[in-house]
């Protein structure tokens, strides 16, 4: 954002040398956002209303829309979907303007609605005793473009004195929202892709190969049956969208119950539930049950489609495993190995021979066993392992 030309002070000039700083350790744009408004107010602008929307890269959203009003204290936080840009709220909006490239956008709320813009947004200001209305993107790195807006509801709205302060206050502000949202899109990047607490650690600093902790868990490895023939006869977007599915009906239990999945392969799943948690191992096996009915729920929906039921096999052991980071100097991946894993793995091969859709060690079964209604097995070879395993079916 280029500066404003008039070098002279404004009435935010205070607001911006608090932006630069006195924010430094304020880790949170929703909070600095409240704290920014108030202080406008303070500075003597009438700011009655104040939103910024801001684009994030993120599986379930695409932007983030931050609102505060006259006499809050902490801005309220909405996600906005990705088909916003085909609904109403959006079509004609301020929004839907500024990011089809306006500069600035001006409503004078006073006037007969029938002279100005013709949109919802328009009308709820009205009716909330709004009077002025001003908007500017805010841009961040490489032409990223954002979204601030101002209202008042002063007799006449804003004056000039009260625009040039407002305007003044752009490029910093620009440069303090992007610093917390790149901070924040780091998290959602790391989240999506290695997970919450892999994330944390991340974050922390864990980035060195060969690092890591022994962790005790209960794993879980899930994998679909007959995929390479679902693959080869399906058209590519259907075998991606039974992957989604059959992702979200395995995947949300195990996070809803505490799990955390470390990687997706292929047309598997490893995750792990620490037993720092007192009830991680039962916390596993309500994951896998509401897991199971999430399965049936899906087979029922493709059932009416013409598809094939969707067959799968989860192995479950616990035990200790090396937690951290393995990979090449230049590409790693935060993972757990071991001989537990290893044995989960074994496991879930040994569903599909067995006929069980859900194998556990006998390590698990003892930490369960009161308090859940288990099929016992029998023992069995496991390959790579010396001693037959005794077998559980859940």
């Amino acid at each position: 954002m280029t500066a404003p030309e008039n070098k002279s002070a404004t009435l935010s000039d205070g607001v911006v040398d608090w932006l630069i700083n006195g924010t430094r350790d304020q880790r949170f744009i929703d909070n600095i956002f409240a704290e920014m408004c108030i202080r406008l107010q303070q500075a003597g602008i009438p700011l009655a209303r104040s939103t910024l929307h801001v684009l994030i890269q993120h599986p379930q959203w695409l932007g983030a829309r931050f609102s505060w009003a006259d006499g809050m204290r902490e801005a309220e936080i909405a996600r906005v979907d990705h088909d916003v840009r085909e609904r109403s709220e959006y079509i004609g909006s301020p929004a839907n303007e500024m990011f089809d490239g306006a500069t600035e956008l001006r409503e004078n709320l006073e006037q007969d609605p029938a002279l100005g813009r013709k949109h919802a947004l328009y009308r709820e200001m009205r009716a909330q005793g709004l009077t002025d209305y001003v908007a500017w993107p805010l841009y961040h790195t490489l032409g990223k473009r954002h979204l601030v807006t101002f209202a008042t509801n002063r007799p006449g709205g804003f004056d000039d004195t009260h625009v040039a302060a407002l305007k003044n206050l752009l490029p910093v502000l620009a440069l303090v929202s992007e610093i917390r949202v790149k901070n924040r899109l780091a998290r959602t990047l790391l989240e999506t892709y290695v997970g919450s607490h892999a994330g944390e650690l991340i974050l922390a600093g864990a980035t060195r190969r060969g690092t890591g902790t022994t962790v005790r868990a209960a794993i879980m490895i899930c994998d679909l049956r007959d995929f390479t023939k679902i693959s080869d006869n399906w058209p590519r977007d259907d075998v991606i969208d039974l992957l989604n599915d059959y992702f979200d009906a395995m995947s949300e239990p195990i996070a809803r119950h505490g799990g955390e999945i470390l990687k997706f392969i292929g047309d598997g799943l490893l995750a792990i539930f620490p037993l720092s948690e007192p009830k991680a191992c039962a916390n596993l096996l309500h994951a896998v049950t509401e897991a199971r009915q999430a399965m049936i729920a899906l087979n029922a929906r493709n059932d009416g489609t013409g598809r094939a039921p969707l067959n799968y096999g989860i192995g479950v052991h616990v035990g200790d495993v090396m937690y951290g980071n393995i990979g090449s100097s230049t590409r790693l991946d935060f993972t757990v190995i071991g001989p537990a894993v290893n044995m989960a793995s074994r496991l879930e091969a040994l569903t599909k021979q067995l006929g069980k859709k859900v194998l556990l060690s006998r390590d698990f079964a003892e930490l369960v066993e009161r308090e859940f209604e288990l099929e016992h097995v029998g023992k069995y070879e496991v390959r790579g392992f010396s001693d037959p395993i005794e077998l559980f079916a859940f």
